[in-house]
């Protein structure tokens, strides 16, 4: 198996739209205008950072699509 570095992820901009528990969140991303479900990274969740409805964040995208992990809060 390969193994990803983060240089290889690719990364978006985007908006939080909805909130849901369990640290998943609706985003709109600002490019294609499309709608993906992310989670919080860990290192967000461990230094407790707070995102809320509203938040403008990078997303780093799944290769399959449909899913993202939310890395930084803008």
């Amino acid at each position: 198996m390969e193994n990803k570095k983060a240089k290889d992820k690719v990364a978006a901009s985007g908006v939080i739209i909805e909130a849901f528990p369990n640290a998943l969140f609706k985003v709109k991303l600002e490019k294609e205008g499309a709608e993906i479900l992310a989670y919080l990274s860990g290192k967000m969740r461990m230094n407790r950072i707070r995102v809320l409805i509203g938040d403008k964040i990078i997303v780093e995208l799944d290769e399959y699509g449909g899913k993202g992990r939310i890395v930084k809060r803008i």
